[in-house]
């Protein structure tokens, strides 16, 4: 009977004394809360991550226990390292970490994870307004997928021309600077990238080429009214051999046509002949002209004579 009492006292002391030491711990800040945390609250689906709890006494023998929600997932003595797989929403959290010593015990924060889209290859435009001595270029940058917010850099060759620029929608980015007409041909291109690590797109280089030197603002001007001009003459050379041929054919075709004599009616015209009379008073007469057609006729029943010669071939005049 006594030795059931003794080990009540015994007992009963040493949960005082875990008692005041808990309490001694947390009046001196020995016992502190412990830290959850992982490289980063933002995954993929199907993503693999671990979570870390630890305090930062190292001289207590710490029991680690890791919950999520109101389910215990894993305990172990000493720092926690816990790799899991976040494939759906409960898997998302929320996580806390319990750190227990004897009888006293403390929790960390809660932890939760967030699912993120991967931004995809953005695609950049670039827009040139051309002066005498300079050069206004217009960089525009936008990633068509992915979890907003997206975070833009613009790059020249590899350096670095702008600041991060944060779209919270989906819109472009957009970076102005300018460049002399005398310098040398630059190639640029962006980056884009949200919450994910290790997850940054780049787009495709796009060369500026150099001007050269001197520039000509009216270069453009003068090309196009010298295009017009060359496609006018081709065209009138075009229609001046295509017609050409027709009118030699015709004119071929009239002189090579038989003339016939004969009954061939009579080609004539109306002429008008403007004239003045005695008075001064201008009037018009309409003169008929015709081209005479002779046929030979037999001769008619002459009169003697004894002058004439005879052999002579008499023509028959129609109009």
């Amino acid at each position: 009977m006594w030795k059931k009492s003794f080990l009540m006292l015994l007992f009963s002391l040493s949960v005082q004394k875990a008692a005041l030491d808990c309490e001694r711990m947390r009046k001196t800040n020995e016992f502190l809360s412990p830290n959850l945390n992982s490289q980063t609250d933002a995954v993929m689906r199907g993503q693999n991550v671990s979570l870390s709890c630890f305090n930062q006494n190292k001289s207590l023998r710490i029991t680690y226990f890791l919950f999520r929600g109101e389910k215990c997932l894993s305990t172990q003595n000493g720092s926690m390292t816990f790799n899991l797989t976040i494939s759906e929403a409960r898997d998302l959290g929320p996580y806390k970490c319990k750190a227990q010593v004897s009888d006293c015990s403390k929790y960390s924060r809660e932890f939760n994870f967030t699912f993120v889209d991967p931004v995809t290859a953005p695609v950049l435009n670039i827009s040139v307004v051309q002066t005498k001595t300079d050069r206004y270029v217009m960089l525009r940058c936008i990633s068509f997928n992915g979890s907003l917010p997206i975070n833009y850099t613009f790059f020249e060759k590899n350096m670095a021309i702008s600041p991060v620029i944060s779209k919270n929608v989906r819109e472009p980015a957009e970076f102005n600077l300018t460049k002399n007409n005398t310098g040398e041909g630059k190639e640029y291109r962006c980056e884009a990238k949200n919450r994910l690590p290790d997850h940054a797109k780049y787009s495709q280089l796009i060369t500026i080429p150099s001007t050269g030197g001197e520039s000509c603002p009216f270069c453009l001007q003068l090309l196009l009214l010298g295009f017009l001009l060359l496609v006018l003459i081709v065209i009138i050379l075009i229609l001046a051999f295509w017609t050409l041929p027709k009118y030699k054919a015709r004119k071929a075709m009239k002189d090579n046509a038989p003339r016939v004599y004969g009954n061939t009616p009579v080609e004539d015209g109306i002429y008008t002949n403007i004239c003045k009379n005695q008075a001064g008073t201008e009037y018009s007469q309409e003169i008929h002209y015709a081209t005479p057609m002779f046929q030979e006729v037999a001769p008619r029943d002459q009169e003697t004579c004894n002058d004439c010669k005879t052999g002579y071939v008499y023509s028959e005049l129609i109009f």
